[in-house]
């Protein structure tokens, strides 16, 4: 499921309990990322995912659902 994943590579990335991660999960408010944490993870998920995430989703970007849907969407 790409939630799990989602919620492992963040973990990764944020060095944070993967327990603590909520789809609806704040990134920088919740979880403590700073913009360049945001940068590197979501640069990570495109790896992972081979998609593309467009600079103007990026700033759109606040929750883990949201990278959730962006990664689904993007694999149809």
């Amino acid at each position: 499921m790409v939630l799990e994943k989602v919620k492992e590579l963040v973990a990764e990335q944020l060095g944070v309990d993967k327990s603590t991660i909520a789809e609806n999960s704040n990134i920088i408010e919740d979880l403590g990322a700073d913009s360049l944490d945001v940068i590197e993870m979501l640069m990570a998920l495109e790896e992972e995912y081979g998609i593309t995430i467009p600079d103007e989703k990026i700033g759109q970007i606040k929750t883990i659902g949201q990278i959730v849907e962006l990664i689904e969407s993007s694999e149809k």
